[in-house]
């Protein structure tokens, strides 16, 4: 895009009319608008500049333009003068500028010599019409299909989505134009193609198209269930530039994943025997649910060693909770009760399932909350807020940015707060991402709880989820967050307050044992879980 801010420029306009300019008026010119024009963001432009100190060339080429124009409009050297034809009249219009340049420089010459001042004019007042009069007479050679449509829909889509307004550096506008000439969209399977190719170019993995079926099977994903293997993964991260392939972020406890030992960290380098060098997750993600009985075979890199493993997809029922009683030894006096709440994913029923752990809980008697939210990939931004919510009396849970700065804040006041004073530990791990970072991070942030574990895996960027005309979808990074101490944990992630012990064990049939049996070799002194 280019702005257009001088009074004394020829400018091209994406416009199908011929334009003048006249002291802010509108009006009908032998079927031409007139109309007035401000500066402002135009797109796909060129400019060809009249200098106003070149005071001879100036006013030679602005009196040609009112004489030739007289009967159309009145054209001071301070207005606007607007030629367009779709862009096609810019090399013809640069070409007859540089023409009509040359020839004010010399009308000087030509004036004194053997041509009167009449002829030079009428020269360049014909050089004037040749270059604009003939273009815009033509008529348009398309007209927008209906796959011209849905490839406009997805690319408006990311106009007003998409966090990064320079649109990775590039006229966002132009792209447009240029793929409506230039791109095949003949059928269904190239306009899918040419919107996968303009999302390419905003080198952004987790903006990604979503052909029908997709969409469908990511919206199943958020409601409870699917069929699969119980593998939630995401791009590597890090500054290891020799991983490739996609990283379990984590595995559903109980699944087939977990109960072939697939950790978060690993990578999968092949889905039956394709490579995921260069897939993208939701290519991946089909691949890996089908339907309850079918196999799917894996090759895992689990540092040092690679495994090939062979896996049957099941109907995994997504219950975002599990809580249970742990009592810890008295040291002196009747042994205490912690109540242990493990969240595995932020679906529709996260919230509500938090609260209900928390009130069955609290009928036990228990002294504090161990909210666990290893290997939990996040999921539904909202459950994660209002699960925040619950814990928090009052303060900021999360900043949302874009390119400007802070763009909205997300707070509480404690109006839904169930939880607000128990003391609260939480059990963090690379497992730990997206939603359940912006959650560990306002706890944390907050002073409301203790973070125990290893660093989190860093995805500090938002997504939403459009779906088009069609069926298909676009999952578009719309932000990017901050939490309340305004940190940027993208590829970093939430650093936790202390380590948990190396021994300590992940699966929630564990935990219990690591605080309440000293001699455990995952022991965790009660006491220590909720000190800073």
């Amino acid at each position: 895009m280019e702005v257009i801010g001088s009074s004394s420029s020829i400018f091209i306009s994406p416009c199908n009319n011929l334009c003048f300019t006249h002291h802010h008026k509108v009006m009908r010119c032998n079927s031409l608008l007139v109309t007035s024009v401000n500066p402002r963001l135009c797109n796909s432009l060129t400019s060809v500049t009249i200098n106003p100190k070149k005071t001879h060339e100036s006013k030679s080429l602005c009196w040609l333009v009112k004489r030739f124009n007289k009967r159309f409009a009145f054209l001071d050297f301070h207005q606007v003068l607007l030629f367009t034809r779709n862009g096609r009249v810019l090399t013809k219009l640069r070409k007859q500028v540089v023409s009509f340049k040359k020839l004010v420089k010399s009308s000087g010459k030509f004036k004194d010599s053997v041509f009167p001042d009449f002829f030079v004019r009428v020269a360049l007042g014909m050089m004037l019409f040749m270059a604009v009069a003939v273009p815009v007479t033509k008529s348009p050679s398309w007209a927008l299909t209906e796959e011209n449509l849905l490839f406009l829909e997805a690319w408006r889509t990311i106009d007003r989505a998409y966090v990064d307004k320079s649109f990775n550096g590039q006229s966002w506008f132009r792209y447009r134009e240029n793929a409506l000439r230039n791109e095949p969209m003949n059928n269904r399977e190239q306009t899918y193609a040419a919107i996968k190719k303009m999302l390419a170019t905003l080198d952004d993995p987790f903006t990604r198209f979503l052909e029908p079926d997709k969409f469908k099977s990511l919206r199943s994903g958020t409601q409870g269930a699917l069929t699969g293997v119980g593998l939630s993964i995401g791009y590597p991260t890090g500054n290891n530039g020799a991983l490739s392939g996609l990283m379990v972020i984590s595995a559903s406890p109980g699944g087939p994943a977990s109960r072939a030992a697939i950790s978060p960290g690993d990578l999968i380098l092949a889905i039956d025997d394709t490579s995921t060098e260069t897939m993208d997750i939701y290519d991946a993600a089909e691949r890996l649910q089908g339907p309850e009985g079918s196999e799917v075979h894996l090759k895992i890199l689990s540092e040092p060693e690679i495994k090939q493993l062979s896996l049957t997809r099941e109907n995994i029922s997504i219950n975002p909770v599990k809580s249970r009683v742990c009592e810890t030894p008295g040291m002196g006096k009747a042994a205490s009760k912690i109540g242990y709440i493990k969240l595995t994913s932020f679906n529709q029923n996260a919230s509500a399932a938090v609260k209900e752990a928390i009130e069955t809980l609290r009928r036990e008697n228990v002294e504090g909350f161990v909210l666990d939210l290893r290997n939990n990939s996040g999921g539904l931004f909202p459950e994660g807020i209002e699960i925040a919510r619950i814990w928090l009396n009052k303060g900021v849970i999360v900043y949302i940015c874009d390119s400007r700065g802070v763009r909205d804040i997300y707070d509480t006041d404690g109006t839904n707060a169930t939880a607000p004073s128990e003391p609260l530990a939480v059990l963090v791990n690379k497992g730990t991402a997206s939603a359940s970072e912006i959650l560990a991070g306002a706890l944390k942030d907050n002073k409301r709880a203790v973070l125990l574990g290893e660093p989190t895996f860093g995805k500090g960027k938002i997504q939403s989820v459009f779906e088009l005309s069609d069926g298909s979808g676009l999952a578009v990074t719309v932000a990017r967050y901050e939490t309340p101490d305004h940190i940027d944990i993208n590829k970093v992630g939430i650093i936790p307050d202390h380590p948990l012990p190396a021994s300590f064990h992940k699966d929630d049939d564990s935990f219990c044992g690591c605080i309440g049996d000293p001699a455990s070799g995952c022991f965790l002194n009660p006491v220590g879980l909720f000190s800073r």
